[in-house]
């Protein structure tokens, strides 16, 4: 950047990534990230930029760091659905890609595999559910692979397809004054946008009027826990914990 950094300050909300608040001796304060995705992660925030919805740009990336703009974030998520619904219709425009993504990624340890195809209920099976059946206790992995070879009865083959931020929480979502100003931390790839919002269920409770606004085809509330499930497992594989008990809880409402 040809500016001397005068302080840095860690960054407080992610378990799995290092990120430091760079203050600069021009006055202007950036944010760093390490990691061995970070280079990943810049295309996946020039794709969110593509479609128009708010994310941070990239200022610099070599060798595992990436320097991004740091974008203001004082207000809360609560006060803000009515623009998130907004915002998230300009992420889930509908494109001609394959579902899935051209690399892999990954939560810490976690393998994220991607792979294209367009199969939508081939993908969510392989890259989603069958994935984690190594990985978890031996009770909680027949369920899902049971779940897995019913699938094609509890969502469609061929959903619109759109981009995904892929880790949609509101600790990813950060707002300014009811807006929200960016949209940080993605895993992308493309697929049905429904995955989108059973994320930000897990840790948020958006309000009914935040669905209607989304406009989401029916039966959306009957595929949540079949999305719901997919981040669940990862969390089961690295907290453990009550992770467990509400992947469970999503069999249970699907008949598994």
């Amino acid at each position: 950047m040809g500016v001397r950094v005068v302080s840095a300050a860690r960054v407080s909300g992610g378990d799995l990534s290092n990120v430091l608040r760079l203050s600069l001796a021009d006055g202007r304060s950036i944010i760093a990230k390490r990691g061995p995705l970070v280079e990943e992660e810049a295309i996946m925030l020039a794709a969110i930029h593509a479609t128009q919805a708010p994310a941070p740009s990239v200022l610099a990336i070599e060798k595992g760091l990436m320097l991004l703009e740091d974008l203001p974030a004082s207000g809360q998520i609560a006060r803000s659905w009515a623009q998130l619904a907004e915002v998230l219709d300009h992420l889930h425009r509908p494109t001609r890609q394959q579902y899935g993504w051209d690399s892999d990624h990954g939560f810490g340890p976690v393998a994220i595999p991607n792979g294209r195809t367009d199969n939508w209920v081939e993908f969510w099976a392989e890259t989603r559910l069958r994935c984690h059946l190594p990985h978890i206790e031996p009770r909680l992995a027949h369920r899902v692979s049971q779940l897995a070879d019913r699938l094609a009865d509890h969502i469609p083959t061929g959903p619109q397809v759109a981009l995904l931020h892929g880790d949609l929480w509101g600790g990813n979502i950060l707002i300014e004054k009811d807006r929200v100003s960016g949209l940080i931390d993605p895993a992308c790839y493309y697929g049905d946008r429904e995955v989108d919002l059973a994320m930000l269920s897990l840790f948020d409770q958006p309000p009914a009027a935040f669905y209607d606004a989304c406009g989401l085809d029916q039966g959306w509330q009957e595929r949540q826990p079949v999305y719901r499930l997919w981040p669940l497992l990862v969390h089961v594989r690295l907290f453990g914990g009550t992770y467990h008990q509400q992947a469970g809880a999503c069999l249970d409402l699907l008949g598994f």
